[in-house]
C-alpha cells in the first residue's frame, strides 16, 4: 500500500490507561506519530484548533465537554478525520451521522483498531491527492489552458461559462488523475462523503460534497433535480410522468432519475 505520507494523530480520552491502550497500538506504525493527547473535551478543543491534526481518536463521554461537542465547535474547514472511541453503543448512529470514519466499542481487539486506522489512511490519501489534484488544475487553468489564461480585465467579457465555473474537474481515479471536462458529465449523483459523476459510460469517485459540486458548475448547463443527484441539461432527452405526481428525468444515456417535487419548477423552461 502506497504510504499517504505521515499521519499526524491525536488522542482524546479521560482514562489515562485507554490513552495509553491507542499510543501502544500506534507505536509500531511508522506512518502515524501521536502529535499530542486530551483528558477532556476543552483541552482536546484546543488541542485540534492549534496542531491541525490529520486523525483523532475521540472519546465520546468527557468531563465538561464531550466528544460531540468537540466536533461541533470546529468550523466544517478545520475538522479532522475522526474515530470515536467509546464503551457506548448508543453513540454510533449520531457518531456516522457527523459524518466519523469509524466507531470503536471499547473493549476491542488489535485487528479491529487496525482495520479502522487502514480506512482512517485511505480516507486521508484520497484527500491529500483530491487536494493535490485541485492545486495542479488551477495552476493548469492558469497557465497551461489558453483559454484560461489571465483573468478578464474591468468591463471585458468573462470566459464561457463564467470566471468562477471551472471548464475540467480534477478526478483521482486509481493511481491516475483524469481531468474531466464538464461538458462529458452526464450527471452526478451523491455517495456518501463523495459524489459519483457519471461520463461518456464512466463512473468516477470525486471526494466532494454536491453542494460543492454544484456550486462550481454553471447553472446555465446543470441543475440539481434532487438533493442527491446534478444532470447536464444539454443530456437530458426527456421527461416523463410517473404516476399521478413523479416526474423522471431520461438522460441521453438511458439514465433514469427521480426529480424531487421541491426541484421541479427548475425545469420548466425545457417543456
Amino acid at each position: 500500500m502506497d504510504s499517504p505520507g505521515e499521519i499526524r494523530a491525536v488522542i482524546v480520552d479521560d482514562e489515562p490507561l485507554a490513552r495509553e491502550g491507542i499510543r501502544m497500538l500506534l507505536a509500531d506504525d511508522p506512518e502515524v506519530a501521536v502529535a499530542a493527547e486530551s483528558g477532556d473535551g476543552p483541552s482536546a478543543l484546543e488541542t485540534i484548533r492549534r496542531l491541525r491534526p490529520d486523525l483523532v481518536f475521540l472519546d465520546v463521554q468527557m468531563p465538561e465537554m464531550n466528544g460531540f461537542e468537540v466536533m461541533a465547535s470546529l468550523p466544517p474547514g478545520e475538522l479532522p478525520a475522526v474515530i470515536f472511541v467509546t464503551a457506548f453503543d448508543r453513540y454510533a448512529l449520531r457518531a456516522f451521522e457527523v459524518h466519523a470514519l469509524d466507531y470503536l466499542l471499547k473493549p476491542f481487539d488489535d485487528d479491529r483498531f487496525h482495520d479502522a486506522l487502514r480506512r482512517a489512511k485511505g480516507h486521508l490519501r484520497l484527500s491529500r491527492m483530491s487536494d493535490l489534484s485541485q492545486r495542479l488544475l488551477s495552476l493548469l487553468q492558469s497557465y497551461g489552458d489558453p483559454g484560461a489564461r489571465g483573468r478578464a480585465s474591468p468591463g471585458s467579457e468573462p470566459p464561457a461559462g463564467g470566471a468562477d465555473h471551472p471548464r475540467r474537474l480534477a478526478i483521482k481515479d486509481g493511481c491516475r488523475v483524469v481531468f474531466l471536462s464538464v461538458e462529458e458529465i452526464d450527471w452526478i449523483e451523491a455517495a456518501d462523503y463523495y459524489v459519483q459523476i457519471h461520463a461518456g459510460g464512466k463512473s468516477y469517485l470525486h471526494r466532494e460534497t454536491m453542494n460543492s459540486v454544484e456550486g462550481k458548475l454553471d447553472p446555465a448547463r446543470f441543475v440539481r433535480i434532487h438533493r442527491s443527484a446534478i444532470v447536464n441539461r444539454d443530456r437530458i432527452k426527456e421527461l416523463r410522468t410517473q404516476g399521478r405526481r413523479d416526474t423522471v428525468v431520461v438522460l441521453a444515456g438511458g439514465a433514469e432519475l427521480k426529480v424531487a417535487r421541491s426541484h421541479r419548477e427548475k425545469l420548466s423552461v425545457l417543456r
